[in-house]
């Protein structure tokens, strides 16, 4: 039976809806300068509260989808051609010359910083160490917003539990992963899209979403899958691991601009930042020139940090000439590291948040790991006074990242378009139609 014939069997999910949404935080009092993208955004907060307790319409998983032997993608995956990873990259390969293979070019100048130094030093309590690996992550921040970090002091061997851990969940039988299928409300447990926008485009990938930090926002047991048996444990002991990476780089960051390196910490909230880790499947995908892993986005809260797929690659990052690269990691054990949006604005502008995308692959499933740190919800997030002078005037009006980060979980993802439209003091949530 030829492949466009067989009988598409796909496994679609109806979401139950939940109670009404955890308490909202009150809006912040106006100020002179943004009042109004204070006022609408609050607004804009409170009523997504009702569109947010359940999925627009049924779920169906990507790798049901990926399974059923259909030789087209369906047309809720496909991509506006300029969208399109293998616009320009497309090439034939392949015995006999017949499969499709996308052949994107390979960045080899995303930084690879080495914070052996570093780590060491924080060890020792030794400050005098962090000179030249200060600037080297100031000079990646302010000319790419990526950068890839070795020697970071998370043991290779529990990178390679958590990655093979969640491997085998996504491997389970679609049914046995259905009893995790999670809501828009909190998007913790198995998941197949983001955004609530009914209609709206999908991407080619499943997700597992987990909240790790702080104690009392921790996502609670019946949000962990018990099979993989080592699955939470290992996730854990690795969630800690890295937030210590990430505390160790927000001093680097902070000291890099001059200020105090305890000055990003305590601006995202001290010890109370969230941690949130997104499991990230990508199936063989039939069609990769036509569709994405994950559309275009900055990242929206303080860092990822990404663990990539040891053996496909798949990670893009939009250069400042517009052209899109595909990420290398630099070893087996080295982490990828982006700015998020929440730098951008206490920085002022200084580093920047950059647009990256996700890949398929028409042969190869792609496992990865996004380890996202935040600030926490309702502290007001504004340039730095340290950073605003007379030429660069502050760019950014306050704002709480649990009122920014409404849109992207209305609309999903969708380049810098809520970014930009803060800076441009436009209302949240309404973005110019062309972004």
């Amino acid at each position: 039976m030829h492949d466009r014939d067989r009988p598409i069997r796909l496994v679609v999910v109806r979401i139950i809806p939940m109670t009404a949404a955890r308490a909202l935080s009150p809006p912040l009092p106006p100020t002179d300068r943004g009042s109004s993208l204070i006022l609408a955004a609050a607004h804009n907060t409170a009523a997504m509260a009702d569109c947010m307790q359940e999925w627009p319409e049924p779920v169906v998983r990507v790798q049901a989808v990926a399974e059923s032997g259909l030789a087209a993608i369906p047309g809720c995956y496909v991509k506006p051609p300029r969208d399109r990873p293998a616009a320009q990259h497309l090439a034939t390969a392949g015995v006999g010359g017949d499969e499709d293979v996308l052949q994107e070019p390979l960045d080899t100048s995303i930084p690879v910083i080495d914070l052996g130094e570093l780590v060491a030093a924080a060890a020792a309590a030794d400050e005098g160490r962090m000179g030249l690996i200060t600037e080297a992550v100031a000079a990646a921040c302010r000319e790419w917003g990526f950068f890839q970090v070795v020697n970071h002091g998370v043991a290779p061997e529990l990178m390679r539990a958590a990655r093979e851990a969640w491997r085998g969940f996504f491997r389970l039988p679609i049914t046995a992963k259905q009893q995790y299928a999670n809501l828009p409300r909190t998007y913790e447990g198995y998941g197949s899209r983001v955004g609530v926008r009914k209609g709206g485009p999908l991407d080619w990938g499943d997700y597992y979403f987990l909240h790790l930090a702080p104690e009392a926002a921790k996502s609670p047991d019946k949000y962990w899958p018990t099979n993989p048996a080592i699955c939470r444990e290992v996730s854990e002991e690795y969630g800690r691991e890295v937030i210590r990476l990430c505390e160790l780089l927000m001093k680097v960051m902070s000291a890099s601009l001059g200020l105090e390196e305890s000055r990003f910490q305590e601006a995202f909230g001290g010890s109370e930042c969230g941690v949130c880790l997104r499991a990230n499947y990508y199936p063989r995908c039939p069609q990769p020139d036509l569709t994405l892993g994950l559309s275009a986005h900055s990242d929206p809260g303080v860092l990822t940090v990404l663990l990539a797929d040891e053996h496909v690659r798949g990670l893009q990052v939009r250069r400042a000439d517009g052209e899109w690269v595909t990420v290398q990691p630099a070893r087996h054990d080295a982490f990828i590291v982006n700015v998020g949006d929440q730098i951008q604005i206490l920085s002022n502008s200084v580093y920047k948040s950059v647009e990256h995308r996700v890949i398929v692959n028409a042969r190869e499933e792609r496992i990865s790991l996004a380890l996202f740190y935040n600030p926490r919800g309702d502290v007001p997030i504004a340039p730095a006074p340290e950073v605003v002078t007379q030429e660069r005037p502050s760019l950014y009006p306050p704002m709480t990242f649990d009122e920014y980060r409404a849109y992207i979980r209305k609309n999903g993802p969708r380049g810098k378009a809520q970014l930009d439209g803060v800076e441009q003091g436009q209302a949240a949530g309404t973005p110019p139609e062309n972004k």
